[in-house]
């Protein structure tokens, strides 16, 4: 983990940059089974990834948090790298 030091009350975040030049790849996630029965987080998880019927697919940027929200529903979705 970089160290961050303050130098004059100003603090040095450079080493978390939000750079968007870094490749990220696309996901194409497709519901393959129904979300009847899952619990509501699961349901929830579907709807935020743009999901909620079998056979609806989304393309979405393969960051962690969107990978994470697969990760909880990998039963319910097939992803494929686009």
């Amino acid at each position: 983990m970089p160290t961050l030091s303050r130098a004059n009350g100003a603090s040095n975040w450079s080493a978390y940059s939000t750079d968007k030049s870094i490749d990220m790849s696309k996901l194409t996630i497709t519901q393959i089974h129904s979300q009847i029965k899952c619990p509501k987080r699961q349901k929830d998880n579907l709807k935020a990834l743009g999901l909620g019927r079998i056979g609806k697919f989304v393309v979405v940027e393969g960051t962690p948090q969107v990978r994470g929200m697969v990760e909880k529903v990998h039963h319910l979705v097939s992803v494929k790298e686009a």
